[in-house]
């Protein structure tokens, strides 16, 4: 429903309270005019009464009826009244407008029955004879204490109404009409002077609804409103203040909580999510701006994560678990719970903080291998020296072609935990240099001089298994490397290629150069390795053959020095390789090493 407006109120309100002041004080202006003219009417009358009684007492004790009626005729004329004389029997013997004889008896007139009890009277009633309202004065004729006639004077009420007040009711009406159109213009500004600073705060009020506290309302009124305007100034600048604090703590959460690694959720009483961070979100594999009000199980399938949100609102304590999420493979999640209160400290939720500790699990997965891989490599070696230590200390050393013998084993197998020790110092010294900023030089090198480096140093064991290496190198392939370390990872690799090659084959050993990468390919025809181990290939100590790696003297770590060193580079080590279909090493290096 459309509302009026306030000026429209005020303005009719003003407007009829005037009329009705007006239309009072008009009426009673016009009763009491009224009442004042009847009252000097009368006084005129009764004047005129003993002006008759003074003229015609003597005609009447004569009995000069004839000379009365005449009199009363030319004094009627001249006042402009009626003028009556009537005996104490009530006949008319006098009428200055009616003709006697048509007269009836007026004894029974209530003015004229109260003068012939010898008291002067007045009344104002309807005249038979005349056929209208008329005001009589009736004055008794008394002589010696007895009425012997009446002298009666009226006059009609409507030449006092209507001639003597015509002119004073046109006047009233004139000032009724000249004060109301004044009243209504005083209205029409009064009610604008009240309705406009009102509208101007109702629009500031608007405005600070919609957000818009910087305007403040400019009411220059001294008065009650103009105090309410200074007091919403005031709650704007108030409001637009705690605004501001709120909007700079509520940035400075989200920007902490976005920045935060640990994905944040938090749910109500219901389980429904409150708020959750992008972490979250990309922990839990959800939009984060879409599942806010909606219920965990809809969100999140895991049963793990259901029973400790669940446990957390039926105990209401600060709780730690575990739990693993399978849905991009298996993650572990480190899990800190704790309650939600409001500010009247009302239990209204939980918060439940996620750390991925995935990465520390599969790190301490690798440390475990690691140490289990390093005492069974050399074990083997130290248990085989021990053994045959101590044959000879049981008197095989007495025996020289035994002593000989074992002599040359355990040299063998010192030989073993040597490259086994030289190839984990390599390998300790390539991870320290590249988590050091600056322990690893790279300078601007040839790759195909590097790799044609690497093939002459492993030329003489090619040739003792009658293997020949192939070179396809660019012109020219110029990229930012460390030659040392370059060097190595290739000889590792085609030192691989010749171990696990059969003899009169052949390993290709090729460079190709694009604006973006190099590329090293190292290519035999051996074996070749299955598709379970390829994802394994690189790990410390991870041998696909042990008797045969063993047996051809390799450590288990050329290949995880090889992966280090390319990734020092900025770059990434692949293989393809199927059964009897040999296999293809690949180094992918940047052009340019940031």
């Amino acid at each position: 429903m459309r509302r009026k407006r306030l000026l429209w109120r005020l303005f009719p309100s003003y407007l009829l309270i005037t009329m009705l002041v007006l239309v009072t004080i008009s009426i009673v202006a016009w009763f009491t005019l009224r009442h004042l003219f009847t009252v000097q009417a009368e006084e005129l009358l009764i004047a005129q009464s003993h002006l008759a009684e003074l003229q015609l007492s003597d005609d009447l004790r004569a009995g000069n009826f004839s000379v009365i009626d005449a009199r009363c005729k030319v004094m009627g004329k001249v006042a402009g009244i009626r003028m009556t004389v009537i005996l104490p029997d009530g006949r008319v013997v006098g009428d200055s407008q009616v003709d006697i004889t048509t007269l009836d008896n007026h004894g029974t007139r209530p003015e004229v029955a109260a003068a012939l009890q010898g008291k002067q009277a007045i009344s104002t009633r309807f005249s038979i004879t005349l056929q209208q309202e008329m005001l009589y004065v009736a004055d008794p004729l008394i002589e010696q204490n007895k009425v012997f006639g009446v002298a009666r004077v009226s006059f009609p009420m409507v030449r006092i109404v209507e001639h003597t007040l015509l002119s004073v009711r046109l006047i009233i009406v004139l000032s009724i009409l000249f004060v109301l159109l004044t009243a209504a213009g005083l209205s029409i500004i009064v009610s604008r002077r009240i309705s406009r600073p009102l509208d101007v705060m109702r629009q500031g009020a608007e405005r600070f609804a919609r957000g818009d506290l910087t305007t403040p309302l400019d009411i220059s009124s001294t008065d009650e409103i103009g105090a309410l305007a200074e007091s919403m100034n005031a709650m704007a600048a108030q409001l637009n203040e705690r605004i501001r604090t709120i909007n700079r703590q509520r940035h400075e959460q989200e920007a902490v909580l976005s920045s935060m690694v640990e994905g944040v959720v938090a749910f109500d009483k219901d389980e429904r999510v409150l708020k959750l961070n992008n972490a979250a979100g990309i922990l839990l594999n959800v939009d984060a701006t879409k599942v806010v009000g909606r219920h965990l199980q809809e969100v999140v399938r895991n049963r793990d994560l259901q029973l400790f949100v669940r446990s957390m609102l039926t105990t209401w304590t600060p709780q730690e678990g575990e739990i693993v999420l399978r849905d991009k493979g298996e993650r572990f999640m480190q899990t800190h719970g704790t309650v939600l209160e409001d500010e009247e400290h009302q239990r209204i939720g939980v918060l439940v903080v996620m750390n991925d500790v995935t990465s520390l699990r599969r790190l301490e997965n690798v440390r475990r291998d690691f140490v289990a891989n390093v005492s069974h490599e050399l074990r083997t070696p130290i248990t085989s020296i021990k053994g045959f230590v101590e044959t000879l200390l049981d008197g095989s050393m007495n025996d020289p072609e035994d002593a000989q013998h074992f002599l040359e084993i355990i040299a063998k197998h010192t030989n073993s935990l040597n490259a086994i020790i030289d190839d984990l110092l390599s390998l300790s010294r390539i991870e320290q240099n590249g988590e050091v900023a600056g322990g690893i030089v790279f300078e601007e090198t040839d790759v195909c001089a590097v790799v044609s480096s690497a093939v002459q140093s492993c030329m003489q064991r090619a040739e003792d298994k009658s293997i020949r290496i192939a070179q396809e190198l660019s012109e020219k392939c110029p990229a930012m490397i460390n030659v040392v370390l370059l060097e190595q990872a290739t000889v590792n690799l085609i030192d691989n290629a010749i171990k696990y090659s059969d003899p009169q084959s052949e390993i290709l050993a090729a460079v190709h150069c694009s604006e973006l990468e190099v590329t090293i390919s190292i290519q035999d025809n051996g074996a070749g390795i299955a598709a379970e181990h390829l994802p394994r290939l690189f790990e410390r100590f991870y041998r696909v053959d042990n008797g045969r790696s063993r047996k051809l003297g390799g450590t288990g770590l050329g290949l995880a020095i090889v992966k280090h060193i390319v990734q020092a580079h900025n770059g990434t080590v692949t293989v393809e390789s199927s059964l009897r279909s040999g296999s293809t090493f690949t180094i992918h290096l940047p052009r340019l090493v940031e």
